[in-house]
């Protein structure tokens, strides 16, 4: 899809537009065509390119992480298997540094996280225009290609994470105990009087210290993501300028990515540790 056949706005717009399916007005079933179709779908239609891409990079991901642990040698190891184990090893000291209880799930599930979004996030480097032109070269209207600057994807994985912390949180403490974290601290009194009238107070600031964690990790990664995809797609209307406007943007477009290899990985670093220590949190009891 070229910036030349659209105007800049129509270019922005069409670069930020998810290939959405669900059900029109008309009752019919289908992929939206144009924007406003997308949105006249409603709450229930599905972003079919965010599914795939977030699928596809787990399974890959999943294929080889496997192929790794099955060939994985105590001799003279590739460097496929000197990579993984370097990540591994990095998850694995990430995890007994932030998370003091025992649960063999979390590990993996601190390894999944990381992976999986720096793989969903590695995306964003490549050229904006490359499979969203192949997606139009065969009939396809939007492709966006970045999982992670959907906010469903990043709402999905944060409240995955949040309903895990409360399942440890119940199991751990009992009903009593989770209630008790959300209703009798911050503040604490020994007049039974006083203590009944700080429970809605304590209530109201747990809930919502507890209702921010999802919400944050969920939108921290999800603007971070969609700030540095805008600013590719920005570059990008630059080659259609002139040459010269063309070259200043290419090495833009360069600089740019080289910084964002760190963005990318950070945010996966952040989701995990988070994640790490939202677990910890569910398993402590005060």
């Amino acid at each position: 899809m070229s910036s030349d056949t659209l105007t800049s706005t129509e270019y922005i717009k069409h670069h930020l537009q998810n290939l959405t399916w669900g059900k029109h007005p008309d009752g019919s079933w289908g992929f939206a065509h144009t924007a406003a179709e997308a949105k006249d779908m409603g709450f229930m239609a599905i972003h079919v390119d965010t599914m795939f891409w977030s699928i596809l990079l787990g399974l890959v991901f999943l294929y080889f992480f496997r192929k790794v642990a099955k060939t994985a040698q105590s001799g003279t190891p590739g460097g496929l298997q000197n990579f993984v184990e370097m990540i591994v090893e990095f998850v694995d000291t990430s995890v007994r540094g932030s998370f003091s209880a025992k649960n063999d799930l979390v590990a993996p599930l601190a390894l999944t996280v990381f992976v999986w979004i720096f793989l969903m996030n590695f995306m964003d480097l490549i050229p904006v225009d490359w499979i969203p032109g192949l997606a139009a070269a065969t009939g396809i209207h939007f492709m966006k290609v970045v999982p992670s600057t959907d906010p469903n994807a990043t709402f999905g994985m944060a409240l995955s994470v949040f309903f895990l912390m409360l399942f440890y949180s119940i199991k751990i403490k009992g009903i009593s105990g989770f209630t008790g974290e959300l209703t009798l601290q911050p503040f604490q009194s020994k007049n039974v009087i006083v203590q009944a009238i700080f429970i809605p107070i304590n209530f109201l600031l747990e809930f919502v210290s507890l209702i921010a964690k999802p919400v944050s990790l969920s939108l921290r990664l999800f603007g971070n993501m969609y700030a540095g995809e805008m600013i590719f797609i920005l570059i990008a209307l630059m080659f259609s300028g002139g040459l010269a406007l063309g070259i200043f943007g290419g090495l833009l477009q360069l600089g740019w990515a080289i910084f964002h290899i760190l963005i990318v990985t950070l945010q996966a670093f952040i989701f995990m540790t988070l994640t790490i220590v939202y677990m910890d949190m569910a398993h402590s009891e005060h």
